[in-house]
């Protein structure tokens, strides 16, 4: 073999060294890069697991706290104190018409239940519905002709399915429009005396999920007030 055979042997075997050496080097790179990114996706999904679990413990934190809030706000706007000393009003007509009345923080209270007033998910009043007014319209016209009349629905817990409503806070407020229009319309009840508002699933009288609770929920208050005039 000649000296110039050799050194381009030499050269050759070099040149593959280096090829080798560099494909070694990138190999390992690889290698070190797929770890890398390994370790990066193993620490992402442990991170998404634990913000899974920190997603379900706040959201039972946000149950417990509404059912408190539920509860208290059932103990803060019980249900009207019936007075029954010799002295308190009665009104037999509210008491056949099926209509609740009673006394809370001193201002006299008729609740109707959704249940004698409306079917359900609407807001056109019953049959019996209006005959409830009938009897609601003279007792307020009697016995507090100058009072202000805050006309107020509630609803359950229960969301929206097939009714025309988006929200239980439109479906209180169109059942307490109802009542408004109903005892002014076709009972002479002064307009500029009544106050609407709806206040939703958000005021109820009692804090249980059963049917008997929720039905207690679904009403329409109306509370006589003090005019300021």
């Amino acid at each position: 073999m000649t000296l110039g055979h050799k050194h381009t042997c030499f050269a050759g075997l070099a040149l593959a060294l280096a090829l080798f050496s560099s494909a070694c080097q990138t190999d390992r790179a690889f290698r070190d890069g797929y770890e890398e990114q390994s370790a990066e996706n193993k620490r992402l999904r442990e991170e998404r697991a634990q913000l899974k679990g920190d997603l379900r413990d706040l959201a039972y934190q946000k149950e417990s706290m509404e059912h408190a809030l539920a509860e208290a706000n059932a103990k803060l706007l019980e249900a009207p104190h019936r007075d029954t000393s010799a002295n308190a009003k009665q009104f037999p007509e509210l008491d056949a018409a099926g209509v609740g009345y009673g006394l809370r923080d001193g201002e006299m209270v008729l609740t109707m239940s959704s249940d004698v007033t409306f079917s359900s998910g609407k807001a056109e009043l019953s049959k019996t519905g209006r005959a409830a007014l009938t009897s609601v319209a003279k007792a307020l016209t009697r016995e507090y002709p100058n009072a202000e009349y805050w006309i107020v629905g509630h609803t359950d817990t229960d969301p929206i399915n097939k009714a025309k409503f988006e929200t239980n806070r439109d479906l209180s407020i169109a059942r307490a429009m109802a009542v408004l229009h109903y005892l002014v319309e076709e009972t002479g009840v002064p307009d500029e005396q009544c106050m609407v508002a709806g206040w939703s699933m958000y005021r109820p009288v009692s804090a249980g999920s059963g049917k008997e609770n929720k039905s207690k929920n679904r009403r329409v208050e109306i509370v006589v007030r003090k005019s300021p005039k």
